[in-house]
């Protein structure tokens, strides 16, 4: 799993690393097909390696008999996707059909974290832990949570040499540590800011997972095998 990680990690963070270069060389429409062409499979083979072996390994502790436990562990679940996908992307850009672009941003969830993906990542992580509770699962949260710590460095790293001041601005207006910018007085939420369609989308999503999320792990796992064989035995 640690192995899957590494690979997928290079890809993603690797590629955001070229992105300045390689879209000199062969424009951004093309570099982003390329890219999603490489992260998007990779994701799929770590995603279906999880759902088949989740529950690998020494189970450390169960709390799945815990009634109460079940709405909690949602509740926090659906909250790790709010930041996981915020949505302060315009979402023609990711297939390429509008040109993509880097841009700050400095409104909606990034009043929270100027990192809300890796907020979401950890969250995640949290929530699945405590209810999967195998030695498994806590490996696989190490490596996504070590992935984005990184992408928290890499990612300011590459802003700050794009943008300069400007993004230096936003670094100190700002915080990684959700709400700790709004605690200490650098910045103040706008509700309104967060009253957008595509808000609206991660809602339904969530909902959708809720519902669907027993034959995702069953369904999800068979699909899987059947399109890639002996690779996540």
């Amino acid at each position: 799993m640690l192995l899957l990680l590494l690979v997928f990690a290079v890809i993603h963070s690797g590629g955001a690393a070229l992105r300045t270069r390689a879209e000199s060389r062969i424009g951004a429409r093309a570099w982003r097909v390329l890219f999603a062409g490489l992260s998007i499979p990779s994701a799929i083979v770590v995603i279906g390696y999880f759902l088949a072996h989740r529950y690998d390994g020494v189970r450390l502790w169960n709390v799945q008999g815990v009634q109460e436990l079940v709405p909690v562990i949602w509740v926090l679940t659906a909250i790790s996707f709010l930041f996981l996908y915020p949505a302060t992307y315009n979402l023609l850009e990711i297939p390429a059909v509008l040109k993509p672009q880097v841009r700050l941003y400095a409104t909606g969830i990034i009043r929270i974290s100027r990192h809300p993906q890796a907020v979401g990542q950890i969250l995640w992580c949290f929530t699945h832990a405590l209810w999967i509770g195998s030695s498994f699962m806590i490996v696989t949260c190490v490596g996504l949570i070590g992935h984005h710590l990184f992408a928290v460095w890499h990612g300011d790293r590459r802003l700050q040499a794009r943008f300069g001041d400007a993004f230096l601005k936003l670094q100190q207006s700002t915080s990684v540590m959700p709400f700790a910018a709004v605690f200490d007085g650098r910045q103040t939420l706008s509700w309104s800011e967060f009253l957008r369609p595509s808000q609206l989308g991660i809602a339904i999503a969530i909902g959708v997972f809720w519902w669907a999320h027993r034959y995702i792990s069953i369904g999800g796992i068979a699909f899987l095998h059947s399109r890639l064989g002996g690779l996540l035995s």
